[in-house]
Formats: C-alpha cells, sequence, structure tokens
C-alpha cells in the first residue's frame, strides 16, 4: 500500500493537484499491518502528520478489521473501498456503510483482478482503479499515467488492465446504489 499511495500522489500531480504520500509502519515486526497516507489539494500542503480524519479509506486486507479499528476518524461524508470478493454484508460492515453517503462504501475483488490481469494477487493497481471509479478525486487516466511511471512497460500495461477492469466495475456500482 506504500507504493499504491505513492502513485495515487503522483496521478494527483498530474492533474495538476498538490500531493504528499507517507506510510507509518507502526510496530517493526514482519507482517504488522503498515498503514499509508496521501494527501490531495488544490493548493501547497504545508501540514507533515498523520491523517486522523481520513476523506476516504482503502482497506487491501479485511483481515484487519479484527485486529484494529481501520474506521477511527472516518467522516461522515467519507469512502470506504474494501478489497474483497465478499459483499460490505458478508464482511460485516453493513453498520459502517450505512452511516456514509449511498454508494460511498464498495468492495471490489482487486486480488482476483490482479491475478487474472497480472498474474500475481497484487491488488495495488487495481485497488487505484476502484478508487478512481469510486470517488472521482483523480480520473482514471491520471491513475494510468502513474501506474505506467512506476513500472516497467510490459508490467504497467498488466497493471492498467487490472486498475481500468477495477474501475469500470466500481464506477457501475456505485452508480447503481
Amino acid at each position: 500500500m506504500v507504493t499504491a499511495a505513492e502513485m495515487l500522489a503522483v496521478a494527483a500531480f498530474l492533474e495538476g493537484r498538490h500531493a504528499q504520500a507517507f506510510p507509518s509502519f507502526g510496530s517493526e515486526r514482519t507482517g504488522a499491518p503498515v498503514v499509508s497516507f496521501c494527501r490531495i489539494d488544490d493548493k501547497e500542503i504545508r501540514l507533515r502528520e498523520p491523517i486522523l480524519e481520513p476523506d476516504a479509506l482503502i482497506v487491501q486486507d479485511p483481515t484487519l478489521f479484527k485486529v484494529i479499528d481501520v474506521f477511527q476518524g472516518l467522516k461522515p461524508s467519507g469512502y470506504l473501498l474494501v478489497n474483497s470478493n465478499r459483499s460490505l454484508a458478508e464482511l460485516h460492515l453493513e453498520t459502517i456503510a450505512r452511516q456514509l453517503p449511498a454508494g460511498h462504501a464498495l468492495t471490489v475483488p482487486a486480488s482476483e483482478l490482479a491475478l487474472r490481469h497480472v498474474g500475481r494477487p497484487l491488488p495495488n493497481a487495481a485497488l487505484l482503479g476502484a478508487f478512481a471509479g469510486l470517488t472521482r478525486i483523480v480520473g482514471l487516466q491520471a491513475v494510468n499515467a502513474a501506474i505506467g511511471d512506476a513500472f516497467a512497460k510490459n508490467i504497467a500495461a498488466a497493471n492498467i488492465a487490472a486498475a481500468t477492469a477495477a474501475h469500470d466495475a466500481v464506477a457501475a456500482a456505485a452508480a447503481a446504489a
């Protein structure tokens, strides 16, 4: 997710906005949860601290719901995107989803899309495409350009395909909600 936050910041920058991305590793042990932050704004960003009230959450691993309070500080108008082939109800997230505006909380099978397009279950690019489709904070074209900048040409093409598939799936689901 550290790389995903960096690519999201690049996508915002490519659209002429200001952005910063930074990780928070917490415990220094292997397998510990990693949190990455990305700030995007139309004006210069001077703040250099963790985000306590996020506008959006992207959850790569839904098992984190059992370990930490992922939703702490999420704004009432916020967005929630969860990497899962299960529904929000199956993940027991209906209460959280009802607290957000309609269409602001969705799941996307990003790992499955990555496996199909990239050949490995690495969901970062698919999650960024889905994020663009859900929030419209950045556009798919900028996300795909950021992916193209981050990876070699053949790897980028596969990740762009995964991002585009996730974007289209989430945009359709958000429109239907």
